[in-house]
């Protein structure tokens, strides 16, 4: 999957949240002070030559759409940073965050309730 610059990553933010929108829609989405028109218009035609976005024309202007969800662009992204930075293990990176000062008790709790329930779900599929 191509990498998306943070530029183009927030034009698709706005773009997975519309749905559907015309340039316009995309730039009045971005909080004031609002990019250029030109900059957008531009990040815009990178995401449709990268395919990320995709379009309809009505006379001379288009409306865009995401060609990807949000959710499978998150999981390529991921399933990258797993393999660039943990050497392709999920225990390695999930194992990175339990490390981190940031996470507290409570939050580690969810977590060991989430991947439980992952098991269960798991063993329940291999019966």
């Amino acid at each position: 999957m191509k990498e998306l610059t943070k530029a183009e990553e927030q034009v698709m933010q706005y773009s997975w949240k519309l749905k559907k929108a015309f340039l316009k829609d995309i730039v009045e989405a971005f909080p004031e002070p609002r990019p250029a028109y030109t900059t957008i218009s531009t990040v815009v035609r990178v995401l449709v030559k990268k395919e990320f976005l995709k379009f309809e024309t009505y006379g001379k202007i288009r409306q865009y759409y995401p060609a990807i969800s949000k959710d499978n662009y998150f999981k390529r992204h991921m399933k990258d940073v797993i393999g660039n930075f943990f050497s392709g293990s999920v225990s390695k990176f999930a194992l990175f965050f339990t490390e981190t000062e940031d996470i507290n008790l409570t939050e580690l709790e969810e977590m060991k309730h989430m991947i439980e329930e992952k098991i269960e779900k798991l063993k329940e599929n291999n019966d």
